[in-house]
């Protein structure tokens, strides 16, 4: 049976190509918006345009080769794949046909063209479905905001429901705790530390108010619950900071030197992120064992990312079909 309803993976986002050509527009559109650098524009823009953008791209897009396939960025392709495996089981479980398309933050493809797609299909409800797990405002709070900036100019403005932060979901932390299990069974070396490792925030953001940090503690003490692995120990750290400001610590790259000269056996994921992307594939699986490895540590294991592991993709369907309640 044919639906008026659709839902649309609100995802960060990835550059069209590995260049730095590519890389500056990504990077232009990303360190423009003011929920990720909330600075005045008389002092950030100069910096922008006169520091970052003509360093900064050539070097992205060296990192970003590294990662990307044949198939184009492992972001966008993982991302696509959940929306197939999305969409086939919404079908499967509710015998209604709800398409469900891939919307980029920043690049394409862009949450207005996911719209735009949905309003031609004679969608007329929305289901926005962050790809985040955590509540941030500089990813689910840009990424909503975006959402309601595209709908808002419309003749017909579709009916929007958002599916809320879901960083304790049974379903999820499952799937989280399933991932490590399995990774940990092929390990080489049983790992004395777990690294819960989360994308990393503006310390001031969060005193402002932003529940992210609080979230994050919440889903690593779930996961450590659901494992039940006696012995192991497991801290929670924070990546990919940018700039000079103080972020939210401890410090991945820190922890991780830390731990290897203490001769650790180490073992890492990332929970906030529900696809493998640059921030997991180089930083964390290529140069965080570089990093460990020369400081000492013994051995290093990276959980990959929830990626189309068939327990998150259930989870997926039970989310959405709880948010969807009385539309299909």
């Amino acid at each position: 049976m044919a639906s008026r309803v659709g839902v649309i993976l609100l995802q960060l986002g990835t550059p069209g190509a590995p260049t730095a050509g590519a890389l500056r527009r990504y990077l232009r559109q990303f360190l423009s918006d003011r929920r990720v650098i909330d600075l005045p524009r008389a002092l950030w823009l100069p910096i922008l345009y006169l520091a970052v953008l003509p360093r900064r791209p050539a070097q992205s897009a060296a990192l970003y080769r590294k990662v990307w396939t044949p198939q184009g960025s492992p972001l966008l392709v993982t991302t696509r794949a959940q929306a197939a495996a999305l969409e086939q089981r919404l079908a499967t479980t509710t015998g209604v046909a709800v398409r469900v398309l891939v919307g980029m933050r920043y690049g394409e493809p862009s949450i207005a063209s996911a719209l735009a797609e949905l309003m031609n299909a004679g969608v007329d409800r929305v289901l926005a479905f962050p790809m985040y797990p955590q509540y941030a405002g500089a990813t689910t709070g840009s990424s909503l905001e975006q959402l309601f900036r595209d709908a808002a100019p419309l003749r017909t403005v579709p009916a929007i429901r958002v599916v809320p932060p879901y960083y304790d979901d049974p379903g999820y932390i499952q799937a989280l705790a399933t991932t490590v299990r399995e990774t940990l069974a092929a390990a080489r070396a049983a790992p004395d530390q777990l690294l819960f490792s989360f994308h990393g925030l503006p310390k001031r953001y969060a005193t402002l108010g932003d529940p992210y940090p609080e979230q994050c503690q919440a889903t690593a003490r779930l996961v450590e619950q659901a494992l039940s692995l006696n012995g192991l120990a497991y801290r929670v750290v924070f990546q990919s900071r940018f700039g000079r400001e103080e972020w939210l610590q401890p410090y991945t790259d820190k922890t991780l030197e830390e731990l290897g000269a203490a001769r650790k056996r180490v073992a890492v994921m990332c929970p906030g992120f529900t696809a493998d992307c640059l921030e997991t594939l180089e930083e964390i699986r290529l140069r965080g064992a570089e990093q460990f490895e020369h400081a000492g540590g013994e051995s290093y294991t990276v959980v990959p990312c929830l990626n189309e592991h068939p327990m998150w993709l259930d989870a997926m369907a039970t989310i959405a079909r709880r948010e969807l309640g009385g539309w299909i």
